[in-house]
């Protein structure tokens, strides 16, 4: 496959119809008697709850399968796919052109699965009464490369003379790349004085422990641990937003709701027990996606990824 012909259009829309014609022939309820085998899954830290939830439950109806969930952040996670080290990506952004190509240059097709949609959530600790909405403006200055504000005065000054305290993503998670693009206005541009982890509930338990600190990750983080954290909402122009289920889905909580992902090799389609697997991950993803705190797709929206 030449690298250089590979675009989004070959990579993701192509191989869909491989989920057709590889995934025919099998019960669509993924309760596969008698499946054995392991599937190996990677990637984005805002997407593996999902995963995982999925893959307990799937196991559970086949207990000969062993599924094994990784948090390398959807960049890390795309690097190992690429290599051919596993058979699902986790992505809480599209893959990019410089993935596509690491994958060609393997041998490696993908076939991108929209699985639901997340907020990403600005946080701050609960003993800050006053940073309840900020304007994107706001977090543009305060998160740009090369930004001087260290101290909350300085970001409006009738705000406290106290430390700011950042907490975010590392550079390999795709929360970091969404809320750069987003905020910032330009992918990876981030200053990097800020505790970073790939892991979001290094970052929950940071924030809940400095009392001058904001942080920013998936929404279901910020669900699970609503009672140890403030929510920061959001202005964008037309007045402060929260992030809540129903504002994710609308659309209204903007520029910071996002669709996420899963991608899946068709040469792993191929095999029962993957196959298997991602028709359970869509077929229950109506009732496990809100368990985990992220906001569905529409029940068609899943069915017409199975047919397409």
């Amino acid at each position: 496959m030449d690298a250089k012909k590979l675009t989004r259009t070959a990579l993701v829309l192509a191989p869909l119809a491989l989920l057709v014609a590889g995934c025919g022939g099998g019960e669509r309820s993924g309760d596969g008697t008698g499946l054995s085998g392991m599937v190996s899954i990677d990637g984005s830290s805002t997407v593996f709850p999902i995963s995982e939830a999925m893959a307990e439950e799937f196991q559970i109806a086949n207990p000969g399968v062993r599924v094994i969930v990784g948090i390398s952040g959807t960049g890390g996670g795309f690097k190992k796919f690429c290599a051919g080290e596993t058979d699902i990506s986790d992505a809480s952004r599209p893959i990019k052109q410089s993935e596509m190509d690491l994958c060609a240059e393997n041998g490696i097709e993908a076939i991108e699965i929209p699985v639901a949609w997340d907020g990403l959530t600005v946080v701050r600790n609960p003993a800050n009464d006053w940073a309840t909405c900020m304007t994107v403006d706001e977090l543009a200055r305060l998160w740009q490369p090369g930004s001087t504000i260290q101290r909350w005065n300085q970001i409006r000054p009738d705000w406290p003379d106290e430390e700011i305290v950042l907490y975010g993503p590392d550079t390999d998670s795709g929360t970091f790349d969404y809320f750069t693009a987003a905020v910032v206005g330009e992918e990876d541009a981030s200053r990097d004085d800020y505790t970073a982890s790939a892991d979001d509930n290094v970052l929950v338990v940071g924030v809940e422990g400095d009392a001058g600190s904001l942080g920013y990750f998936g929404f279901a983080y910020y669900e699970e641990s609503s009672d140890r954290l403030g929510l920061v909402a959001v202005d964008n122009g037309n007045g402060c937003v929260a992030p809540s289920r129903e504002t994710i889905e609308n659309g209204t909580y903007a520029p910071l709701s996002r669709p996420i992902f899963i991608y899946v090799k068709p040469d792993a389609l191929a095999r029962p027990e993957v196959r298997a697997f991602v028709e359970f991950y869509l077929n229950n993803a109506t009732v496990l996606v809100p368990e985990v705190g992220y906001v569905p797709l529409a029940a068609e929206r899943y069915e017409e990824i199975l047919d397409w």
